[in-house]
């Protein structure tokens, strides 16, 4: 059982996992509104929460990590493997820059959209775009990020770029082999069925 709010955000990863592997899960969506109603029941008052014969797993790399190893997306060796975690945390530390944008973008907050394109979008993207175009590059523009098979770290860097590219339209033009590496991603058959039927949301 997920239990997350009715949009994509930080259950997205995990949802895809599932879907990927065909495992049926209980998708629990909670409306913004009912939020503060279940706040209280969460290991660490947040969500998302993964349960696993009703036993509670918060944080969504936890979850994502955990249900790629059970279901074989966490790379395809040892160092693959870890390779796919140093480039998630690397993702994480650039998504905590970007992130206030993102809220004003989704209506979560206030603020100057131009000037935090100027002052916060922009210098994050700087910092963490070209390194992952190198790695992209490195792996041959293979359509994966790390290794030569899908893991949890593709699913993770194509859905935030799905979204960037929905608020910001042009914003990875200089990133080519990222973008490429993201649209064979999201072409992969069974994902492309997922995102295609999931729900349409802001954020």
């Amino acid at each position: 059982k997920l239990t997350y709010f009715d949009g994509r955000g930080r259950g997205e990863v995990a949802r895809q996992l599932f879907h990927l592997s065909g495992v049926p899960f209980e998708d629990n969506r909670i409306p913004m509104a009912e939020w503060p109603a279940h706040k209280a029941s969460m290991p660490f008052g947040k969500m998302p929460l993964l349960e696993v014969n009703g036993k509670p797993l918060p944080q969504s790399y936890a979850i994502f990590r955990y249900l790629a190893r059970e279901f074989g997306f966490v790379g395809d060796s040892p160092f693959a493997a870890a390779w796919v975690d140093a480039v998630a945390d690397q993702f994480k530390d650039y998504f905590d820059e970007i992130k206030s944008l993102l809220f004003v973008h989704f209506g979560f907050a206030q603020g100057d959209k131009e000037k935090m394109m100027k002052d916060v979008a922009i210098p994050a993207r700087d910092k963490f775009f070209p390194m992952l175009e190198k790695i992209a590059k490195d792996n041959h523009n293979n359509g994966h990020f790390v290794g030569a098979s899908l893991t949890w770290v593709d699913l993770l860097i194509a859905e935030h770029v799905s979204v960037l590219l929905k608020y910001m339209p042009g914003f990875l033009n200089d990133y080519p082999t990222v973008l490429s590496t993201v649209k064979k991603i999201n072409s992969i058959p069974k994902l492309k069925e997922w995102i295609d039927k999931r729900p349409d949301s802001t954020f």
